[in-house]
């Protein structure tokens, strides 16, 4: 590195450190962010959630009192997610359902077959809707 007589030179470009937590996106708030802010246009629709797992260019982090005071323009909905306190964890029903459909598929189906060399535990379809199909049993 080159020396003047004053010592060794010094950048003339300054350093920026990045914090590690995110501020809120507010001009002039330094506040650290707790929420992220994104907007649906088509939907005319504020959405305030908790803060993203990353940063996103099209999405705003607030600060608490920001996203408190957060309203949107005339005709526009604000949508405030609740916010999860942990990982959600199955509930008692939904672990009995998921027991009881398993012993459903593994119990065996008996099938008969008719004149027409079709099963006869074989569902009927009575309806489509998009991707969802209606289905009634032939024994019903």
């Amino acid at each position: 590195m080159p020396r003047s007589r004053r010592g060794p030179l010094k950048s003339a470009v300054a350093s920026i450190i990045v914090s590690p937590v995110r501020r809120c996106s507010r001009t002039a708030c330094g506040r650290p962010a707790v929420a992220t802010l994104t907007y649906v246009y088509a939907d005319s629709t504020a959405v305030l959630g908790p803060l993203a797992t990353y940063a996103e260019p099209h999405c705003y982090d607030l600060c608490a009192e920001h996203s408190e005071r957060l309203t949107a323009p005339r005709g526009w909905e604000v949508v405030r997610l609740a916010e999860a306190s942990g990982p959600a964890r199955p509930s008692g029903d939904d672990l009995e359902a998921l027991a009881n459909a398993v012993r459903e598929a593994a119990r065996p189906h008996e099938r008969t077959t008719d004149a027409g060399g079709r099963s006869g535990a074989d569902p009927v379809e009575v309806g489509r809707r998009g991707h969802l199909r209606v289905l009634r049993s032939p024994d019903s």
